[in-house]
């Protein structure tokens, strides 16, 4: 008597972040049994595949949520980093890897697979230092570790593609770090998700280490020059100068780009020494290339403009959280949240159809703006990106339609039911926590809405920041709300 074959589990961890998103989606699509797991199940719930994988909330940290996740898993994916807790990251990746190698082991977990960064056996950042050191952590025990080590991941909206997209974009001129002469082998996101893909239906377990990269090596200068060609402007000024150190650029990339210097630090590292693919670490042998090959940088670039130009970014580098920095980190101590909650509550009824008020919610943020007061909003923006925050840079994913999880300028979505709820956590720099919600509702033929601006103040220091803004609070928020409202009408009645 034959039975069928149980589909193969797969765990991936980092489903929030920009890789753990997308691989998960192909995992869905290729058919495979998907189990993801992350800290906060609402944050996925946008995501086209929410309902198509097992979701096991916990903690990276926590023996007992690692058991529960790899409990019954063939192929483990580990996508995860804590390159914004501070100067210890290094020891804390390690230990974190360490656990999921014991409790993957404990489990009878059969594969591991793990995405790291290509490092120069001689001149390493601490940053690539500590991916390798995740990756020997990973195989300390008796699980095979498949280890892909990438260098530039080119595709829309990751962190790398963003640095180069704004650099180019916005510097016609650049003085630059000697460190753009470097080589490097920068390989297609679509690419990644191959191999990763391939990785999850190995015939048998595999224990080795694989570099991985497009079929192009250049230099960083080479590739603005064809990022700027293929965007239709003039070839960029390029001059060295030797006293930028990784410290210096990361700061200089922080002003100019979305990318907030804790983040474009370990990038920048990663340049200071080549980044190409060793061929005798090529994984051909053990999974062949894409039918129509690896694309090229020129390739990848259009492919991550198009998808830009047509709104079709499916995950971006801020999804993942920020929870981890040192900010947030004094955000989410228990000692003082709770108690004095203060607010900025405007309300206003209008004829205009409750889906069309809707609508100018929704679009909020990002190239639409904050409905008024702009440079207010600008200013605010700058001041955080000065003092190592956000920022207003990150814009938003779509132009009309947000997810739970999602980034929007220096907010991130917290909460959204369609029609009738949006709520906004900050993630710029405050003395506390501080939340912005709209709410909806049909009052006979009319539409109430409701603006509540909520902050927790972390001690005296919020509470004065709190009073010190509110006169700014007063020009802000009315305006803001009326002009919803306003084009919420107009648009009702150009309709009618």
């Amino acid at each position: 008597m034959s039975t069928t074959p149980t589909r193969r589990k797969v765990l991936v961890t980092g489903a929030t972040g920009y890789i753990g998103g997308r691989l998960t989606r192909a995992l869905v699509e290729d058919s495979l049994d998907v189990r993801v797991f992350i800290r906060d199940a609402s944050k996925i719930q946008g995501q086209p595949w929410a309902h198509e994988v097992e979701v096991v909330e916990g903690n990276a940290n926590a023996h007992s949520d690692l058991d529960k996740a790899l409990s019954g898993v063939h192929t483990a994916f580990y996508l995860l980093h804590s390159i914004n807790l501070g100067s210890h990251f290094d020891d804390i990746e390690a230990e974190m890897a360490r656990n999921f190698a014991k409790a993957a082991s404990a489990q009878g977990v059969q594969q591991i697979v793990y995405l790291g960064g290509i490092a120069n056996d001689t001149k390493r950042s601490k940053h690539l230092a500590s991916r390798a050191q995740t990756g020997k952590e990973l195989a300390s025990e008796n699980v095979p570790v498949v280890e892909l080590r990438a260098g530039i991941v080119i595709g829309s909206g990751s962190a790398s593609f963003e640095m180069l997209r704004h650099l180019t974009h916005r510097l016609p001129i650049m003085t630059t770090p000697k460190w753009v002469d470097n080589r490097t082998q920068p390989i297609a996101v679509r690419d990644v998700l191959w191999y990763l893909r391939k990785c999850a239906v190995l015939k048998e377990p595999v224990s080795s280490i694989f570099d991985i990269g497009g079929p192009e090596v250049l230099t960083y200068a080479a590739m603005m020059q064809k990022f700027a060609n293929i965007s239709g402007l003039r070839r960029r000024w390029i001059i060295r100068v030797p006293v930028l150190t990784p410290g210096l650029s990361s700061l200089w990339i922080g002003l100019v780009t979305p990318v907030p210097a804790a983040l474009a630090r370990p990038l920048v590292g990663s340049l200071i020494s080549e980044v190409v693919a060793d061929p005798a670490k090529s994984i051909a042998a053990l999974i062949p290339t894409p039918e129509k090959g690896l694309l090229n940088v020129e390739s990848a670039i259009k492919l991550a403009l198009s998808s830009i130009s047509e709104h079709a970014v499916e995950t971006r580098w801020s999804d993942a959280s920020i929870a981890t920095a040192p900010w947030q980190k004094a955000q989410g101590d228990p000692d003082w949240a709770g108690e004095t909650i203060l607010n900025d509550l405007r309300e206003i009824t209008t004829d205009a159809p409750l889906a069309e008020v809707w609508r100018r919610i929704e679009s909020i943020g990002g190239t639409t703006g904050w409905y008024g007061v702009g440079i207010l909003w600008w200013l605010r923006g700058a001041v955080d990106r000065a003092f190592g925050g956000v920022g207003l840079r990150r814009g938003r994913r779509d132009p009309q339609y947000l997810r739970v999880g999602e980034s929007l300028d220096f907010w991130r979505v917290e909460a959204l039911e369609p029609e009738k709820r949006l709520r906004l956590y900050a993630e710029m720099i405050l003395p506390g926590k501080a939340w912005l919600e709209f709410r909806v509702e049909k009052e006979g033929e009319k539409t109430h809405v409701v603006q509540e601006a909520t902050f927790a103040p972390r001690g005296l220091g919020g509470q004065i920041y709190w009073h010190a803004v509110a006169p700014f609070h007063g020009l802000v928020f009315p305006v803001m709300l009326r002009n919803i409202v306003k084009s919420a009408e107009r648009g009702s009645r150009s309709q009618g």
